[in-house]
């Protein structure tokens, strides 16, 4: 096992995260303060919360939790879910379950980092790059050409960071029914499963519709509540998920008991939630549509498919590491430059950024950057 490299992504945004004034290149949709998430609750819930006994978990999840996740799937139900401690605390459980040494993986690129640099900790990974003339799309008889005798995984992403990207459903199901023809897991992050702008049409869930398929969730981005740091995986194979069960005792063990009710809370009132965010979402990006047609001589705009992001490419001469650098320092309008999303596996584009339109205040952080582009 080889050690792990700086996440680059992380740590641009400990330097200025939390520094800058503006988050314009945030990934998750705008989240709420306690009060407003317990006003959701029904009254049971959250009596349930407010009289919570402040003492270890299930390392599975909360029953309660792990059935109202479960509901939002069309085949699993709770005996199919385990909980972690975020998302990528699922990322890395799932990947050291799966692969073993002498093994080899599949990812797309550009991609979240540890969907990369995890299973290349353990065995050989071979990377296939959406690609940007073809809607940032996925050909899968590439994919089919990567493929060895000793592949175990294929790793997927959708609705796609940075690029927003879902993938065509007759795409999807041709990769279900490559991975089923090999007998390979399906590793599918739909951690921007639901959300998006209003009429976006979103992928089956990996779970649902394939025997080693797994999906992953989490509160962070669809819902806005990273806070809570609850993520999960769902799957039909219950022996994968006991052993994953078994890794998690070496990691956070269980999650805390408020997050969980919150959550809980949370996924009840999903549906008011995520009309909430998508209403929101529709009008930033109808804000984006009218920054980028004012300024087609520096951006190439493509609006995304679901999520709330999207990766456009910047076109000014001094490159986009320097634009992006110049803007938080001299503006507070904080970008994430191409390099984040740099791949060992394949070229990956070196002038786009990832741009966030799922908060409140992007239209102030729009009308900044605005400003210092007129300057």
């Amino acid at each position: 096992m080889t050690s792990l490299p700086d996440f680059r992504l992380e740590t641009w945004f400990s330097r200025w995260e939390f520094a800058a004034r503006y988050h314009l290149t945030a990934s998750d949709a705008q989240s709420m303060s306690l009060a407003e998430l317990l006003a959701l609750a029904e009254p049971g819930d959250r009596e349930a919360f407010e009289s919570l006994h402040l003492g270890y978990t299930q390392t599975y999840g909360a029953p309660g939790l792990r059935e109202a996740i479960a509901a939002t799937y069309e085949q699993r139900g709770a005996e199919d879910i385990l909980c972690f401690a975020g998302a990528e605390e699922g990322i890395y459980v799932a990947m050291r379950v799966l692969l073993e040494a002498g093994d080899h993986a599949i990812v797309v690129t550009p991609n979240y980092q540890a969907a990369e640099t995890v299973p290349l900790s353990i065995g050989e990974v071979t990377g296939v790059a959406l690609d940007p003339d073809d809607h940032w799309s996925l050909d899968i008889d590439e994919v089919a050409a990567a493929i060895r005798p000793n592949t175990r995984l294929v790793s997927i992403n959708f609705p796609h960071n940075p690029t927003g990207k879902i993938l065509e459903l007759e795409r999807f199901d041709a990769l279900v029914a490559l991975c089923r023809k090999h007998g390979i897991w399906l590793f599918s992050d739909e951690v921007y499963h639901s959300l998006g702008p209003s009429g976006a049409t979103h992928l089956p869930r990996a779970a649902d519709v394939y025997e080693r398929g797994l999906s992953l969730g989490v509160m962070s981005k669809a819902y806005g509540l990273p806070g809570l740091r609850v993520g999960w995986i769902a799957c039909a194979d219950r022996g994968v998920l006991q052993r994953m069960e078994r890794y998690k005792h070496y990691l956070s063990i269980c999650n805390a008991g408020p997050s969980e009710q919150l959550a809980l809370i949370a996924l009840k009132a999903g549906p008011t939630i995520l009309q909430r965010h998508r209403e929101r979402i529709d009008r930033n990006l109808a804000m984006l549509d009218d920054f980028f047609a004012r300024w087609r001589d520096r951006f190439q705009w493509y609006r995304a498919d679901g999520g709330c992001i999207a990766f456009p490419r910047y076109l000014g001469a001094e490159g986009v590491e320097t634009f992006a650098t110049d803007l938080v320092e001299q503006a507070g309008v904080l970008l994430l430059p191409a390099s984040n999303y740099r791949s060992e596996l394949t070229p990956t584009p070196t002038d786009r950024f990832r741009i966030g339109f799922g908060r409140a205040d992007c239209a102030e952080a729009i009308e900044a950057l605005d400003r210092y582009l007129r300057k």
